[in-house]
């Protein structure tokens, strides 16, 4: 029976990119470098600014397609190859090496030993390692390895194996991989498969010729095709705004003391790194240049725009994009194009001066509705095993200078909290001393470099704050509005260097999801106030209380305080950091720190208290 097997355009950056094992109707395969797609019917996606961040020298979509190329060579549409190459018949439980050649088009591996031929299922184990190499196990060589390599050497024949089942265990301890050949019969149980067992790194990807394969002896770890640690994907993201002129800058002796600065080397050689932001603030300490200056001369350094990486590095740190996102959100008059829709609104509490409707109004500043967004989504790279391993990149040859990228439209809802509420909020000892225990723990963190990027060089309790704030905004208007949580994400702006205080709440979604207008409707007065009202009240208790809101050190790598699935977690696909840097209380209170909002859940709990009362 013929069967069509297809990977939507924007699914080829997230989460089937290049890199990617997946299974689709019982099938398992691989996304191949960039270095294989077909030039036909391949979609350019504009993004100049994220172009520059990125040092590349633009952005290409897959070519739409029907039926992507799954086992047809010449067919359009990202790339995708059979892995893992050994399959099994669960009916005489033969396995089988399937080769390209052995594809026909438009039908599934089948097996040539049974009649009626049964179809062939995939292996569930696969071996990678820290340099980004995935392959096969070596079946053989696992049935014969409880014996010694002169006995090893004896089985000639290499694809006699079967995938067999014992009636008399359970787990893996009942599967095994036996030779068949004759004169054999070696086998051995899959019970102690997971982890390293000292086998060869093939040195190379499944879509990579053999002779790409490089010399690698970094520890071979087996696991499962579908585990987490298989792929960990390097995507970029910048919203489509109104490009603004970078300003001249005049003062050439103030230019010229930026450059025989001690640092300025440094600054260019790391520039959007974690590092850079560091190095910006010493020299603007000791020169008195400002933000422009140094973007300006930053940008005639290094060909781009201040913050550009290099094509050739290993491991790309996450550009910071927010400073022109923050200025345009953030502007008297917000520039509008084709793809980028702005208009002001208020809460619509001017004229409250009751409990809890004045201290919403206290605490909260600037509303702006994005009827129209577009955001580009760039994949540069992935790595196995761990985020901080070694860097693969998008075209694995090296030789593009472009990037896979596609682009969604949706809309918004940007809100920013008031300057001088936050400012006192902030002094309090009792918050940064909460904040710093999350600091330590994220210096503790293999994370650290990443989340840098996305917090700035401290973890300030603004970024903890918004952060919280958007994944609580995040939760409740899927209440509100209908979207799911998967369908919504977030852009923090909580850089104190930079002056931000605000969040994006936004659609995500590639397809018609993304427009339907549902978001924009609930930002409009005065409805958005009433979902702040509600989102702070559901954010007061939590189904894991006590235990969650007096937790010191939770979620991965302890770098969560009163933040879990049942209260603040979202799809880690709408989070910038990975449900990282989470704290419940910096919002309502804790027992040991006070909370932005904390005013408004006790003017809320007194005002129901005396409806009950009066009713």
């Amino acid at each position: 029976m013929s069967r069509t097997l297809r990977v939507r355009q924007s699914q080829t950056v997230v989460p089937f990119g290049v890199g990617a094992v997946f299974d689709i109707q019982g099938e398992s395969f691989v996304a191949t470098g960039i270095g294989d797609w077909p030039t036909r019917g391949r979609q350019k996606v504009e993004s100049p600014r994220l172009a520059s961040r990125l040092g590349v020298t633009g952005f290409y979509a897959a070519p739409a397609t029907a039926n992507d190329r799954f086992d047809t060579p010449d067919a359009p549409g990202a790339p995708y190859i059979r892995f893992p190459s050994w399959l099994f018949c669960g009916a005489c439980r033969r396995m089988k090496r399937w080769r390209i050649a052995d594809e026909k088009h438009g039908q599934a591996p089948r097996c040539p030993s049974c009649s009626p031929a049964r179809t062939l299922a995939p292996m569930r184990f696969v071996q990678i390692c820290a340099g980004g190499h995935l392959s096969d196990i070596d079946w053989w060589f696992w049935a014969h390895s409880r014996r010694e390599a002169a006995e090893r050497r004896q089985c000639a024949e290499r694809d006699r194996l079967r995938f067999l089942v014992s009636e008399r265990a359970s787990g893996l301890e009942a599967l095994s991989v036996a030779c068949t050949a004759k004169g054999c019969g070696a086998a051995r149980d899959l019970l102690d498969i997971l982890g390293t067992h000292g086998m060869r790194c093939s040195g190379r990807n499944p879509w990579q010729r053999a002779s790409e394969a490089v010399e690698c002896v970094k520890p071979v770890q087996i696991v499962q095709r579908t585990a987490g640690n298989l792929y960990y994907p390097l995507v970029h993201s910048a919203l489509d705004i109104p490009e603004t002129d970078v300003p001249a800058h005049t003062d050439d002796a103030l230019a010229a003391r930026v450059r025989e600065h001690d640092l300025w080397v440094s600054l260019c050689r790391t520039a959007g790194t974690s590092r850079a932001e560091a190095l910006r603030m010493m020299i603007q300490e000791d020169t008195g240049a400002d933000d422009d200056l140094l973007d300006a001369l930053v940008a005639e350094e290094t060909g781009g725009v201040s913050g550009a990486v290099p094509a050739s590095s290993d491991a790309p740190a996450r550009p910071d994009l927010s400073r022109e996102e923050w200025a345009a959100f953030t502007a008297p008059a917000p520039p509008a194009t084709r793809d980028f829709a702005l208009r002001e609104t208020t809460l619509g509490l001017a004229g409250e001066s009751a409990e809890p409707w004045f201290g919403l109004r206290q605490r909260f500043g600037r509303i702006v509705l994005a009827d129209r967004l577009r955001e580009v989504r760039a994949l540069s790279g992935f790595t196995r095993v761990s985020p901080d391993a070694s860097v693969v990149p998008a075209d694995s040859a090296r030789r593009l200078k472009w990037l896979p990228a596609v682009e969604v439209f949706g809309e918004g809802v940007f809100l920013t909290l008031d300057r001088d509420e936050l400012a006192s909020w902030e002094g309090d000892a009792r918050v940064r001393r909460q904040v710093a225990g999350m600091q330590a723990d994220l210096d503790r963190s293999f994370q650290k470099d990443r989340l840098e990027a996305v917090t700035g060089p401290d973890l300030s309790p603004r970024f903890v704050l918004l952060h919280t704030l958007a994944h609580l905004l995040i939760r409740q208007l899927s209440f509100e509005s209908g979207y799911t949580t998967a369908s919504l994400r977030e852009r923090i702006y909580a850089r104190p260097e930079q002056d931000q205080y605000g969040i994006l709440v936004y659609t995500a979604a590639g397809d018609a999801e993304g427009t339907l207008g549902g978001l924009v409707r609930q930002g409009e007065p005065p409805r958005l106030a009433e979902t702040l009202l509600r989102m702070t009240e559901a954010a007061a208790w939590c189904s894991a209380d006590p235990l969650c809101a007096e937790h010191t050190g939770q979620g991965f790598g302890n770098l969560n305080r009163a933040a879990c699935h049942a209260c603040a977690l979202l799809p880690e696909t709408s989070c910038e950091t990975g449900n990282t840097l989470l704290d419940r209380a910096l919002v309502v209170g804790g027992e040991h720190v006070p909370g932005y909002l904390e005013s408004i859940v006790a003017a809320a709990r007194s005002a129901a208290a005396d409806a009950l009362e009066e009713a």
